[in-house]
């Protein structure tokens, strides 16, 4: 029999936490998270938990290390508290860009990140499009890495004409990601070769592939300050595309973000809801936000009862 499951939620992301609750059919934890004058962070657990599965939901987004915080305290509180089993549902793992070491004498924060997650008693980790799928191998405990492509990918079979679309990867390290997705809508791709000739100079964008009078997608897996997307499309636009739009799964939309795709040639910027947008869905017009707490929803409940979940990896 599977043990009681038990769903909490910081304050990171508490929408989603409810969304995969009602997907669940379950309410979620009773849980205080709040702060002290100086800033502590404070986690309080109202209910009995022990013996229970345990799913705490927190994305490491902005505000990064006060989210983080706040997933490895409820976790604590989970452990002293006697849960059987605790999850850590992450479906943006912060610090996940820092996975090696590019200069000499810099940390590999995503391995800190992982080591701090696991030393407080984490048994299971669950997220969603890892930037680097090493990372995986960062942790000492199971990690389930989902991919959000089947929610993108209804998305875009229902509203795109596949048979003139081409889906391109904005720099060489997203090809694998573009071809599964080509491969998947059965169109072709396009790459987006950038390179800076001087310093100083602006980066030049070549086009590899054909893009004159298609419609073309953008595909990444997040987008941050998004000057590299908007670069791309206009780069798209210059060689011929009809249309331009633009999908990832982690929308950090840190900065002017919002303000360039808002000014670009992008028509639509499809995400999804790992990290919580805030008001920044009303101040973007073409931003699509599709929900991911089905695919979160099903994989807590076959974790719970010990059944397989590898038909959610596609």
């Amino acid at each position: 029999m599977p043990q009681e499951l038990r769903l909490f939620t910081g304050t990171a992301h508490a929408e989603l936490a409810r969304e995969v609750s009602v997907y669940l059919g379950i309410s979620l934890g009773d849980a205080t998270v709040c702060r002290f004058s100086d800033g502590e962070i404070m986690v309080r657990l109202n209910e009995n938990v022990r013996g229970s599965d345990a799913f705490v939901i927190q994305p490491t987004s902005t505000p990064v290390n006060d989210n983080i915080m706040e997933l490895l305290l409820i976790i604590d509180a989970l452990k002293r508290a006697s849960a059987a089993r605790i999850t850590a549902v992450i479906p943006y793992y912060g610090y996940s860009r820092q996975d090696r070491k590019v200069q000499p004498r810099v940390p590999i924060s995503a391995k800190m990140v992982a080591d701090l997650v696991t030393a407080v008693g984490t048994n299971r980790v669950l997220t969603v499009d890892l930037h680097a799928g090493q990372i995986q191998g960062f942790f000492n405990i199971p990690v389930d890495n989902l991919y959000a492509a089947p929610v993108l990918l209804d998305y875009i079979k229902s509203k795109y004409d596949l048979n003139n679309l081409v889906i391109v990867s904005p720099d060489a390290g997203g090809v694998e990601r573009a071809r599964s997705f080509a491969k998947r809508l059965k169109c072709s791709i396009a790459i987006i070769d950038k390179r800076r000739e001087k310093a100083n100079e602006c980066e030049i964008m070549n086009v590899i592939g054909d893009v004159m009078g298609c419609d073309t997608l953008l595909l990444d897996d997040m987008v941050d300050t998004a000057g590299t997307m908007v670069q791309a499309a206009a780069a798209l636009k210059g060689k011929g595309a009809s249309r331009v739009s633009a999908a990832c799964t982690h929308a950090i939309l840190s900065g002017a973000a919002v303000e360039r795709i808002s000014n670009s040639v992008i028509e639509e910027m499809i995400v999804t809801n790992t990290i919580q947008l805030d008001s920044k869905k009303e101040q973007c017009g073409k931003l699509t936000v599709l929900s991911i707490a089905s695919l979160l929803g099903e994989a807590v409940k076959r974790i719970n009862e010990e059944s397989s979940i590898s038909s959610l990896f596609v």
